[in-house]
């Protein structure tokens, strides 16, 4: 399991980016890979899986 901040969490499109606190590297994240309510600067912890799209979080919870 990874960990980062929110960089940007869009509440009404659904969508944002969170940034890799190990690779420092921007993840996208859906709306629905996320447990807790975001916001941006909120610190979290993530699963990175590969889609068709390239890297997105999933089980993105609040630490």
């Amino acid at each position: 399991m990874s960990t980062g901040k929110v960089k940007f969490f869009n509440q009404q499109k659904g969508f944002g980016f969170i940034v890799d606190d190990e690779t420092g590297t921007e993840v996208f994240v859906h709306v629905t890979g996320v447990t807790d309510r975001i916001n941006d600067n909120d610190k979290v912890s993530f699963d990175i899986v590969e889609d068709r799209r390239g890297k997105k979080a999933i089980n993105v919870k609040l630490i």
